[in-house]
């Protein structure tokens, strides 16, 4: 009779490697719970552990080819982006995060979390080799950005990353929120982000240009309101907000965005306005009308004060000195021409 003999156990997975950080601290940061090969062998963990530690029912995974994510767990969406990123690889700048994950962490609001995007894009440069993998879409370019840091990640700039994730956005409704809460928000002014869509060949899109002219009433509006409140933040007198001036039984002058009527005082918002070509040196005759106007109200007397959206959400104190400034200085001068003031 045969002598059985017990069946030999198989070991159990190894256990993750006490010394690797973040291997069992879930709250962690997401540079420490997300490490590339390299980075697992200058912590002393070779290739081969870091692989048979991502076997079914192991401690790790690898959602990427060479980037393990050192818990058993689905990815948070900022693992998730570190992921990408670690992918990647490169010289530090030569990957930058862009499209909705770029605009998730910039604090867009109408931009999916990152946690529920389906893809998240990072611009490499032309050069690279490397190929798109898993749910990280490789965007190769010419000319990467600078990158800016938002949500401790290296990003594109949002009106870069607008352009980006407007470039795979089919819907109308979706481009117009993402182009409003820019502005809105103050992420960027309307010329930046119209400059992106149009080195970007979107603005041929009807979505894009339906979309784009509604950003001159946006970029209006914010720029109104950070005036008004840039105003009474500093205590000074409320202006007629908003009006046109008429000469007495004469011709209409203008619109101003403030008037002082004593001691005569206005304030011009320089806004973006929508012309056929994008940039600084748009719609000619508008601008010529604009120096028309500057000049003929400072020839009666009327102190001009010209801002800048930019300026009034960036240096609000600095603006507010040069409105109280203006203000000192018109009431040392003689009084000016009477001009009839009426809602615009």
């Amino acid at each position: 009779m045969s002598e059985e003999f017990p069946p030999v156990p198989r070991p159990p997975l190894a256990a993750a490697p006490p010394w690797v950080p973040g291997a069992r601290d879930a709250g962690s940061a997401a540079d420490e719970r997300v490490l590339s090969a390299h980075q697992l062998r200058e912590r002393g963990v070779p290739a081969a552990t870091a692989r048979r530690l991502c076997r079914p029912g192991g401690p790790w995974q690898m959602p990427l080819p060479g980037v393990f994510l050192l818990h058993p767990g689905p990815p948070t969406g900022e693992e998730t982006v570190r992921a990408a990123l670690c992918y990647a690889g490169g010289r530090p700048g030569e990957a930058v995060v862009t499209g909705l994950a770029a605009l998730a962490l910039h604090g867009f609001s109408a931009a999916p979390p990152l946690a529920a995007l389906e893809r998240v894009d990072v611009l490499v440069p032309r050069t690279r080799r490397l190929r798109s993998a898993g749910r990280v879409c490789l965007v190769r370019t010419s000319a990467l950005p600078r990158a800016v840091t938002a949500g401790g990640f290296p990003v594109a700039p949002a009106a870069r990353a607008l352009a980006d994730a407007i470039a795979h956005l089919p819907g109308t409704p979706e481009v117009r929120r993402l182009l409003g809460e820019a502005v809105r928000g103050g992420h960027c002014e309307p010329r930046a982000v119209v400059r992106e869509l149009a080195w970007a060949g979107l603005l041929g899109r009807p979505v894009v240009a339906e979309a784009v002219r509604t950003l001159p009433a946006e970029g209006r509006a914010v720029a109104e309101e950070l005036l008004m409140d840039t105003v009474r933040a500093a205590g000074l007198p409320d202006p007629c907000w908003n009006v046109g001036l008429w000469l007495p039984d004469g011709p209409f002058l203008g619109t101003v965005d403030a008037y002082w009527p004593r001691p005569a005082v206005a304030v011009r918002i320089d806004a973006w306005r929508p012309g056929p070509v994008p940039g600084p040196e748009q719609d000619p005759e508008r601008r010529a009308r604009d120096r028309r106007l500057h000049q003929t109200l400072l020839g009666l007397g009327v102190g001009v004060v010209r801002v800048t959206p930019r300026g009034l959400r960036e240096a609000p104190g600095r603006q507010a000195e040069v409105l109280a400034g203006a203000l000192r200085a018109a009431a040392g001068r003689p009084p000016a021409t009477y001009v009839v003031v009426m809602p615009r």
